[in-house]
């Protein structure tokens, strides 16, 4: 899975590597640009997957379909978006993998549910106004520094702007109907600006520079929260998400796990990479199923009693604590944690 320099890195360290990745959006990116994707951070080992040496294709040498539905233009060398106007049953159009600088020419295109403009060379959100019935848009891995241009989206249910140069959240108030935004890898500072998206289910914000926890009193129906490798250090302003099933915390700098009273439908909870020292204030999390607290500072075994009322416990990461050092490490968790069925990366063999 992993190469280049990879390989020399210890069991430890790809485990880490692996954790990280637990709070990204899966559905943004094929297989091979993940794996050279880490959270986020592109692996300096990997070629690119399109040389942006590569010289631009004609699009007169293409064939189109004017039949088809889904219209998959990957990796085409496509530099400019152009003679696509024959596309006029399409509701899905993959660009992904291009050359492409510019959205345009896409106005006829008004049928069009899925637009996929991953790893190109775009600068900004544009021309996309007459693509009322969109539904998903991912402009991924592109230059952009800014989120404009998609007030006409309104039925827009996901949009994928990971790995860019955007600086703030902004101009999104008009995307009620929004469900997943995923916003990774780029230069945030400051969450806001989100009171309007009511419908928003799965927000994602890891690799930014985030320092607070702040301005999501109105995502009632928010399920999934990853705000991995940020600057947060407080657990807080999470006291309206009672619906949140999955918290991604880690690589932050946490010293105290608080502020979840109200989180009591929590499935899973990712604490780990920050600089914890007790287990404590989530007794009251009985539907936890996954409980990531690997390298904190746990050091005391009376701590994990703070998880004995959640029955359905089965994965439980707590590797690089003093307490691993414990030479009867598996077995105490397995006493205390009895319904656990994983122990860090290792299945309980029974």
């Amino acid at each position: 899975m992993f190469t280049g320099n990879m390989a020399s890195l210890s069991v430890g360290e790809l485990q880490e590597m692996e954790v990280d990745r637990r709070g990204e959006s899966e559905e943004s990116g094929d297989d091979e640009t993940r794996r050279r994707s880490i959270n986020g951070d592109v692996d300096p080992n990997q070629p690119a997957t399109t040389s942006k040496e590569e010289s631009p294709v004609d699009m007169d040498t293409i064939t189109l379909d004017p039949e088809e539905e889904d219209v998959d233009l990957v990796h085409c060398r496509i530099g400019k978006i152009e003679g696509l106007e024959v596309l006029q049953k399409a509701k899905t159009l993959s660009l992904r993998q291009n050359l492409i600088k510019k959205i345009e020419n896409l106005d006829s295109l008004s049928a069009l549910r899925e637009l996929d403009l991953y790893d190109n060379q775009i600068r900004k959100l544009e021309n996309l106004y007459n693509l009322t019935e969109l539904e998903q848009l991912d402009v991924s891995f592109n230059v952009l520094r800014k989120v404009e241009g998609l007030e006409q989206l309104t039925q827009l249910k996901k949009l994928f702007l990971l790995h860019n140069k955007i600086s703030s959240i902004a101009n999104l108030e008009n995307l009620i109907g929004l469900e997943m935004l995923e916003l990774g890898s780029n230069r945030i500072r400051i969450i806001e600006n989100l009171d309007t998206l009511a419908s928003l289910q799965s927000l994602f914000l890891g690799t930014n520079k985030i320092t607070q926890l702040q301005n999501l009193e109105g995502l009632h129906n928010l399920t999934v929260l990853s705000i991995q490798s940020n600057r947060i250090t407080k657990i807080e302003g999470l006291q309206n998400l009672v619906n949140l099933r999955e918290l991604y915390l880690s690589h932050n700098g946490i010293e105290v796990i608080e502020g979840l009273e109200n989180n009591k439908k929590l499935t899973t909870l990712d604490i780990a990479a920050n600089r914890v020292k007790k287990i404590e204030n989530i007794n009251h999390l009985t539907e936890l199923q996954e409980f990531w607290m690997n390298d904190n500072q746990i050091d005391n075994w009376s701590d994990l009693d703070e998880l004995k009322n959640a029955k359905s416990l089965e994965t439980v990461y707590l590797e690089r604590n003093p307490l691993q050092k414990d030479p009867q490490y598996r077995r105490k968790i397995m006493l205390a944690l009895p319904s656990v069925r994983q122990i860090d990366a290792t299945f309980i063999r029974f």
